[in-house]
């Protein structure tokens, strides 16, 4: 049996492991209402599709656990690739005028970019423009969602907001230009005018998402 005859559990499996990292056969049964056992029947054909990998973990004095998580094939499989070309055209123009020069390019595009969302997101609430942001996001590809951060304390401090991207459309050519991830950052700041943006989590380094903390700049 292969990934594409069960698309839909397998799909869930998948996602699942994108946006937390990792899960054990019983978390994605518990998490996906599917039997044990049925999972355990997926996560082999998506194991020997080379869509995800396992590590055992031994607790106590039992059977080690088996942790499922994506390997790099099921990474890039969500979304499907959309930068092959462009990573194969800023490989010819760092060849032609320099890697400097690309870079120079691709923030002027960042620019560009965010401008063009500051134009779509309008000029409603922070809340507003954060959702309406995320939208533009997953139209592009990003499995990407936002929450409000509540205080446990002072609940009238300025409001802060978290939006998680839990994979990269451009992530080939971040691999080769890692200069357009600060852009990015860049660009949400630019485009959420009155905002300031910290990063929190980055794929780069390893983790299985990228955070952005938003809040009003005093």
């Amino acid at each position: 049996m292969t990934a594409a005859q069960q698309p839909s559990t397998k799909q869930d499996i998948l996602n699942h492991l994108l946006k937390q990292g990792q899960a054990t056969a019983q978390d994605l049964a518990e998490s996906l209402e599917v039997s044990p056992q049925a999972i355990r029947r997926h996560l082999k054909d998506l194991e020997d599709d080379g869509l995800i990998e396992h590590q055992a973990i031994q607790v106590g004095m039992g059977r080690p656990n088996f942790v499922y998580h994506l390997s790099r094939e099921g990474r890039d499989r969500l979304p499907d690739r959309y930068d092959d070309f462009a990573l194969s055209l800023l490989d010819t123009l760092a060849e032609t005028v320099g890697k400097d020069q690309v870079n120079r390019i691709l923030h002027k595009q960042w620019e560009r970019k965010a401008l063009d969302y500051r134009q779509q997101l309008g000029s409603g609430s922070i809340q507003e423009r954060v959702a309406n942001l995320v939208e533009l996001r997953k139209a592009e590809g990003y499995m990407a969602e936002w929450h409000r951060v509540e205080p446990e304390e002072a609940p009238s401090a300025t409001p802060r907001f978290i939006i998680t991207e839990y994979n990269c459309a451009i992530s080939h050519i971040a691999e080769s230009f890692p200069s357009v991830c600060g852009h990015e950052l860049e660009m949400f700041e630019l485009a959420l005018q009155g905002c300031k943006v910290e990063r929190t989590h980055w794929l780069v380094n390893g983790e299985h998402r990228c955070g952005y903390l938003i809040q009003e700049k005093k």
